[in-house]
């Protein structure tokens, strides 16, 4: 889970987008893609998504430095209908794909009352709560996931199988902030993870569900994108392109009156906070509203940046001969 390390400097969003944007340009990518990708990475900084946030430059910069990616992705619609799209993300990271797939969801979904679109040929898509959210502020339910390639054997354990896909759902509110859940469904139970064994001994049920989980993201996300399980049958022009995602909207005046629903949505979001919290936790929360609190207090305060943080930043500056600026 991402937690606020006690021990941290505050860094102002301006600081950090500056540092990112310059960085991805040293690694070959253009102005406009870098300054969009460095709005997003800093935006979950300040939700507290650090494991999503700005550290992750650091890997996409070799990623493109080293042509694994396509630092000018151009993305292109492949298929389309009054309800449905696959877009082809030109062997970019995944941002640009997704949020162009979130983006053009909104119309189809509004006529419709469903739609879906699925993205291929791209990298990394980033946290799946950024599109969740974007649907959600566009008062639609959404769901998404990603799949990846996968390099499987016998020899493996099955929760190998499970991958490590994301999943996350959005659903609007009325004056409340949306709410939004997006985690790892295999989180903590990654080979090598230390309680793995101690985790199953304790809930099976709890693992068996993640593994699950994780089956069908790789399904729906990546075999759905046209990821095959054997990567010798892929056709790749840039090897890290190994990503897809499926993202799902609906329309909720399709289904219930809108306004009786976002009602609803705001007595649960207000009644959750008043509850009692989990042990060694001050507040209850529904998924997503403590994030929209961080945003709106470190926009003004700044971001955390622990230890690891800096040095893995910091480890960046140096090796595209950069200041860091904080």
């Amino acid at each position: 889970m991402n937690t606020v390390n006690p021990k941290h400097v505050r860094v102002d969003k301006e600081s950090m987008e500056s540092f990112l944007y310059l960085l991805a340009q040293k690694a070959g990518m253009p102005e406009q893609k870098a300054a969009f990708l460095s709005k997003l990475l800093v935006k979950n900084d300040l939700r507290g998504i650090f494991s999503h946030g700005s550290r992750q430059m650091a890997t996409y910069a070799r990623i493109i430095r080293d042509n694994g990616l396509n630092p000018d992705p151009e993305v292109k619609i492949v298929s389309d209908s009054s309800s449905t799209i696959v877009l082809d993300g030109d062997g970019g990271l995944g941002y640009y794909a997704a949020y162009a797939a979130a983006e053009n969801i909104v119309d189809r979904c509004r006529n419709s009352g469903i739609a879906a679109v699925v993205t291929k040929n791209h990298g990394h898509i980033g946290a799946a709560g950024i599109y969740a959210r974007l649907l959600a502020e566009q008062k639609l339910i959404s769901f998404v996931t990603s799949g990846h390639q996968l390099n499987l054997c016998a020899d493996h354990s099955i929760m190998r199988a499970a991958g490590g896909s994301p999943m996350a759902f959005g659903v609007p509110a009325g004056n409340q902030p949306p709410m939004v859940l997006d985690f790892g469904t295999m989180h903590d139970l990654y080979e090598g993870s230390p309680h793995v064994t101690e985790l199953f001994s304790l809930a099976p049920g709890m693992v068996f569900r993640s593994m699950g989980l994780g089956f069908i993201c790789q399904a729906m996300g990546g075999f759905l994108a046209g990821i095959p399980l054997y990567e010798d049958r892929a056709l790749r022009l840039y090897k890290e392109a190994n990503q897809g995602a499926l993202i799902i909207a609906l329309e909720i005046g399709r289904f219930f009156d809108f306004d009786k629903f976002k009602s609803e949505m705001d007595a649960y979001i207000e009644m959750a906070g008043n509850m009692q919290p989990m042990p060694g936790y001050k507040k209850a929360y529904l998924s997503g509203i403590l994030e929209y609190h961080r945003e709106k207090d470190w926009s003004i305060s700044g971001i955390p940046v622990d230890d690891n943080h800096r040095s893995i930043l910091s480890n960046a500056a140096v090796e595209f001969d950069l200041e860091l600026p904080f």
